[in-house]
């Protein structure tokens, strides 16, 4: 017998999703990278676990494991990716959902076609909440030993921590070289996801995100919330912001400090399969 499974996609931010509501799924870290590998298993950037909820307000749990077998607080993509999993699977028939996560909840909603809602939650902007350490809250940050170089970023937890890093062009970036040195830096202790945004206009951004645990993702949902909060805290863009990114094209909107952020964009089931011990 085999663990039953669904291939899925958020603007190419590509999950395995592992249904845990009727018994549990514990996967260690070697499993869960061997899943991941694109070679030598199915091929992932996340493994989405769904499983029951946690607490009276909420539909269900929701966990992530990164392809490296550590955890993730959360994902945008997959949290849209989530709901449309439990409505097709029968689990729910709402449109809205809360759901518990790591250090919280979130509100997901379908929206018309393929398109669904994700309330991220309110950004932390307190190094301490991030975390980032050695610093004091600032609009923008300065680290001068990041790959031989000095990088200046803004910094924001939502779910996961982030830094953003201002750049003119984001097809021109260095993703490879400053996103796991800045990843793994000791300023983050828990490490971070770093984004590389483009302002193009107050409504419109172009961002590739190197993702902890990943590497580069073709889109990633709580960076590009990232890089639209960071931006209109600084007064640069608007309230709702397209953000494009080599997957695809998202939206993200915030109303301010009190608000949480909403990201929305597409859901894709790609196929089903089942997985098959290797021992």
């Amino acid at each position: 017998m085999g663990m039953a499974f669904t291939k899925m996609h958020g603007l190419g931010n590509d999950f395995v999703v592992l249904d845990a509501t009727r018994a549990p799924v514990a996967l260690d870290e070697a499993t869960a990278r061997r899943i991941a590998d694109r070679r030598f298993g199915i091929g992932c950037d996340q493994i989405l676990i769904v499983e029951p909820a946690r607490s009276a307000a909420a539909d269900f749990a929701y966990r992530v494991l990164n392809a490296d077998g550590s955890e993730s607080g959360q994902c945008g993509n997959g949290a849209r990716c989530f709901l449309r999993y439990v409505r097709e699977a029968g689990l729910t028939d709402k449109t809205r959902i809360v759901v518990d996560i790591r250090d919280g909840q979130m509100t997901l909603e379908a929206l018309d076609g393929d398109l669904f809602s994700v309330a991220l939650g309110r950004p932390e902007f307190e190094p301490a909440r991030i975390p980032l350490t050695g610093f004091v809250r600032a609009a923008n940050y300065r680290l001068d030993d990041v790959a031989g170089r000095s990088v200046v970023f803004a910094a924001v937890a939502l779910g996961n921590p982030h830094a953003v890093i201002r750049v003119p062009d984001a097809a021109a970036a260095e993703v490879e070289r400053v996103g796991p040195a800045l990843e793994r830096h000791p300023a983050f202790p828990e490490r971070v996801n770093v984004g590389f945004c483009e302002l193009v206009a107050r409504d419109h951004v172009r961002l590739r995100v190197f993702e902890r645990g990943a590497g580069e993702t073709l889109a990633c949902g709580s960076g590009a919330a990232a890089a639209v909060v960071t931006g209109i805290a600084a007064g640069d863009l608007d309230r709702e912001v397209r953000v494009d990114l080599p997957g695809g094209t998202a939206r993200v909107r915030w109303e301010g400090e009190s608000a949480p952020a909403v990201l929305i964009g597409p859901a894709e089931r790609v196929f089903e399969g089942k997985l098959v011990s290797s021992e």
